[in-house]
């Protein structure tokens, strides 16, 4: 008897791919509707913790080379574009669900991300929480995907059992 992971009976490609696509036009269009309607630097209050933003981000996460000037445009464009792709190949395989959910998340954050820099020449930011005088920087949809996917395949990494080494197939 196997003991190897459950497999995906989502298995097929094109369910994890239209998932990608799916968080890439939800971020698209979140970012279009604040874009359309907020001048950019606009805060709206919403609770104690939490404002509807809208800021420009020409770096990557944090603000990281923000200032770098301009190079880090394509930089960050060509490091997504490879990572999309890798990961569109990677999903070709069946994987086990939370690998597979994993995968897709991040491959439509990247997408979101890529298309906005691409497009715009910087990332739409929308989403931003606060508690009182500190502020987390703000962030979108894509960047939920991305941190929520790279999270499922740490803690899967993690809380997978092990390989028995120089196990004897019975």
């Amino acid at each position: 008897m196997s003991s190897s992971p459950r497999r995906s009976l989502l298995a097929a490609p094109w369910f994890w791919w239209m998932l990608s696509l799916a968080i890439a036009s939800a971020d698209l269009a979140m970012k279009s509707a604040v874009t359309g309607s907020l001048p950019v630097g606009t805060v709206i209050p919403f609770t104690p913790f939490f404002n509807l933003v809208h800021f420009w981000n020409t770096g990557a996460a944090f603000s990281f080379l923000a200032d770098a000037g301009g190079w880090q445009r394509y930089f960050f464009i060509v490091i997504a574009l490879v990572i999309s792709i890798v990961l569109a190949l990677v999903l070709r395989k069946p994987r086990v669900n939370s690998e597979a959910l994993g995968y897709s998340l991040i491959l439509g954050g990247a997408v979101g991300n890529l298309i906005d820099r691409a497009f715009r020449g910087h990332v739409i930011d929308y989403l931003d929480f606060y508690w009182q005088s500190w502020h987390w920087p703000a962030f979108n949809l894509a960047d939920i995907g991305i941190v929520v996917g790279a999270a499922m395949l740490i803690l899967g990494s993690l809380l997978s059992p092990k390989a028995e080494a120089g196990r004897v197939k019975e």
